[in-house]
């Protein structure tokens, strides 16, 4: 029995030790355990990176086939440098320091040493790359871009740094990921997923066939394809518009919320940041700090909004019933601040919700923001009912949507103003200037427009976004496609809109109407003041356009903003009018002001001393 007993203790003992040995030699195996070994070598295969298309099927974005020269440093051998160097076409320096920090990375594992050869590099080096040991070329693809416009939209992709491969042990030195835009955003989509195959090498460093009979082994995961809301047409008559100016267009569809363009001036051709001199031409726009191309205004530039915010504090006394659309205001000119007279250009005159929209009368909005704040027992009061309102139609914080980056815009609060002023120390009047949409108020064009997709849909807008398929299938993102409603009730639109389609019938913006279409929109100029050697001056004014057509049933709502574009119905007008037309219609019919909107520039207002600080003022003015 006792025989028995241990015979059995013996054998159970082995199954279990022969258990766990084949267990870590078949199942256990993780690729890091595995490239442990000297023996083994990783060779990775890179999927092709999803396409891009437009909402219509429009390509935007493919790729081409590139060459990457990889070094494993521990394989080397002794070789003329000098040679090697002229082969691939890279200084001595760069090189000596290229392999070293492929050794301090691993001296066992690949590295990329030359990125990004073109057909020609690699037809020229396949055959001559066996005579140097420890190099080959590896096979990758680059973007392809069937579009010279749009690049503040789709981004670009570069080599992985050291924070990178830190956060995601996915990525290997020399491998490439989303670094802005959509590329960045939607990285894991559109990257895939790269396949390894495991070759396992004798003690004499030869090949002798796959690791384990390739049971690690993977195959690659081509990227997915992707539909972006971006209208390809749309966008690039855009920035053709843009030529010599600065500022951003945003252009969204109120029912979904979906971008159609997004602008920004100046910008660069996306190709640009492709291939081995991606680097240098990245330097360029990085260090070019007046037109400041890699900025993106569309979504990055914090202005004050000027006349366009009327229709919201319009929307807010109505809400407060501090108004009705038949409420008369005397414009003399102006108004009064105390003792001070602030101007207006509307004329003078009787002036009621109507006329002061269509007319933009700083009288009748300065007279509207002051009865919502008398309204409450207190000052802090009626600026935390103010705020809330402003806040609900995306104002002073993020959209929460798929753009890349952005800013926040402003929309102050008592915690702001006392800070500033003190404590009880400032009224309505102390803040006058957020009734026309300057002071202390900053809103990006995207903002702008969302705003006005807002408008146009009578209370509710959708969050801006981007994406509209992925894999030819629809997007359901909850945060997408469900409305936000904002704290105006539906019936105080009706009002608002009416003097904003008057706006163009015989308004601030009658000399842009486009024919067949009805459209609704305000005008804005923005006064535009910087320091100068201690004392503030007065520069030339931005030009803003905010629209949305048709008026019954929107199908477009757009937000312009030019930079030192003088008045609201002169440029920004009349590129709102132009993009409108161009999507509504597929077409121009207005080919002179085409033409002279094209021709243009503003380069001359550019160029004039302290232009450039533009973008740091508007905070704290009338």
């Amino acid at each position: 029995m006792k025989k028995i007993l241990l015979s059995s203790i013996i054998i159970i003992i082995g199954i279990i030790f022969i258990g766990r040995l084949s267990y870590l030699q078949i199942f256990s195996f993780s690729p890091n355990q595995v490239l442990e070994d000297p023996a083994i070598k990783a060779v990775y295969d890179y999927p092709e990176r999803g396409y891009i298309y437009d909402r219509n099927g429009k390509l935007l974005v493919g790729n081409d086939p590139a060459y990457d020269v990889m070094v494993i440093p521990r394989e080397v051998k002794p070789l003329d440098t000098l040679e090697f160097c002229n082969l691939l076409g890279v200084e001595k320096e760069a090189f000596i320091k290229k392999l070293k920090k492929a050794r301090v990375y691993s001296p066992r594992l690949p590295s990329v040493l030359v990125p990004q050869l073109s057909k020609e590099d690699y037809a020229r080096l396949q055959e001559k790359m066996r005579h140097y040991q420890g190099f080959y070329i590896q096979k990758r693809s680059l973007r392809y871009y069937d579009t010279n416009s749009a690049a503040n939209v789709l981004g670009y992709i570069s080599e992985v740094n050291e924070r990178d491969l830190a956060k995601n042990p996915y990525y290997k030195q020399g491998e490439l990921t989303g670094r802005s835009g959509v590329e960045k955003v939607y990285e894991a989509i559109l990257r895939g997923r790269k396949g390894v195959q495991y070759i396992q090498k004798d003690r004499f460093n030869k090949v002798i066939g796959p690791y384990k009979e390739g049971i690690l082994d993977t195959l690659p995961e081509q990227g997915k394809e992707i539909h972006i809301t971006i209208d390809k047409v749309l966008q690039e008559y855009g920035e053709r518009l843009m030529n010599g100016k600065r500022g951003g267009i945003v252009a969204i569809e109120p029912s979904t919320g979906e971008i159609l363009s997004m602008i920004s001036g100046p910008t660069y051709d996306p190709s640009l940041l492709v291939g081995r001199k991606r680097s240098k031409n990245y330097s360029k726009l990085h260090y070019d700090s007046i037109a400041k191309p890699l900025f993106d205004r569309s979504i990055s530039a914090e202005s004050s909004p000027g006349s366009p915010f009327k229709t919201l504090n319009a929307l807010i006394a109505l809400q407060e019933g501090v108004i009705t659309p038949s409420s008369k205001v005397k414009c003399n000119n102006g108004f009064y601040v105390g003792r001070v007279k602030r101007g207006c250009h509307c004329g003078g005159g009787i002036r009621n919700m109507n006329t002061g929209i269509y007319k933009s009368c700083n009288a009748y909005f300065a007279d509207t923001f002051r009865r919502i704040y008398n309204k409450f027992e207190t000052t802090d009061e009626g600026m935390d009912v103010w705020e809330k309102h402003m806040r609900s139609f995306g104002l002073g914080d993020y959209l929460g949507s798929d753009l890349h980056t952005g800013r926040r815009g402003r929309i102050p609060n008592t915690a702001f103003y006392d800070r500033w002023y003190g404590n009880n120390r400032w009224a309505a009047s102390t803040i006058i200037s957020n009734a026309i949409g300057q002071g202390e108020v900053a809103a990006t064009p995207v903002q702008l427009a969302n705003m006005t997709a807002a408008i146009a849909n009578r209370g509710h807008y959708y969050t801006p976004h981007l994406l509209k398929k992925v894999a030819g299938k629809d997007i359901t993102n909850p945060i997408f496609v469900k409305p936000k409603h904002t704290t105006i009730d539906k019936k105080h639109f009706d009002p608002v809109v009416q003097g904003m389609a008057e706006v163009y019938k015989r308004g601030t913006a009658h000399r842009v109407q486009i024919p067949g279409i009805e459209i609704a929109g305000k005008t804005g100029t923005v006064e535009n003041f910087t320091i100068i050697d201690s004392v503030r001056t007065q520069l030339t004014d931005h030009s803003v356009f905010i629209a949305f057509a048709p008026v019954d049933k929107p199908k477009i709502a757009i937000a312009v903003y030019i930079e030192n574009g003088y008045y609201g119905g002169r440029y920004a007008g009349h590129i709102a009018s132009l993009m409108i037309e161009k999507y509504l219609k597929g077409k121009i019919t207005r080919k002179d002001l085409e033409t002279r909107m094209l021709e243009k520039t503003l380069e001359h207002e550019y160029a004039k001393p302290y232009s450039g600080e533009t973008f740091k003022i508007n905070e704290y003015v009338w």
